[in-house]
């Protein structure tokens, strides 16, 4: 997540033990097609002491920030993240294996960054933001109906 724009950059799902050259690989994954970030927030869980994730943030040139232990408040944005996509589309979508929750989420990033209005942009979207045009409104007397993350969620548009 982009904690300055508020938009989610990607997802990386892993199936299986997690160590540290798969934690590199969730990394780089999460953030292919993206410009490389400048600092990165992480916990202080195990993972992120290992060898490789150090060094893969070396390589990158990105800076580790770390949050304060046992403390989910110094995370704000990301933990509203978490909770957001798990009462919103997780706990009513189904994924059967890691492949297919990953293309899930990344639906849901576009739908989230681009579609979604937000209660603190005046019901605006974190594309808009961003620089993005914003979508048509949809004249009362003539629109239809669009769905996102495969019919989950619908919006009116102008038809």
């Amino acid at each position: 997540m982009d904690q300055f724009a508020r938009q989610i950059i990607g997802f990386g799902v892993w199936a299986g033990p997690v160590d540290g050259p798969s934690l590199c690989r969730i990394f780089n994954r999460a953030i292919r097609g993206t410009t490389l970030p400048r600092y990165i927030s992480s916990d202080n869980d195990p993972l992120f002491r290992f060898h490789r994730w150090k060094a893969n943030l070396r390589i990158l040139d990105v800076a580790e920030v770390k949050t304060v232990p046992y403390l989910p408040i110094s995370h704000p944005f990301v933990e509203r993240l978490i909770g957001t996509i798990r009462r919103e589309y997780l706990d009513v979508v189904p994924f059967w294996t890691a492949r297919d929750l990953e293309k899930k989420l990344l639906i849901f990033r576009d739908f989230y960054n681009d579609q979604r209005c937000h209660y603190a942009l005046d019901g605006g979207t974190l594309g808009e933001t961003a620089g993005n045009t914003r979508p048509q409104v949809a004249n009362l007397e003539n629109y239809r109906w669009r769905g996102h993350c495969r019919g989950l969620f619908q919006l009116p548009v102008a038809a």
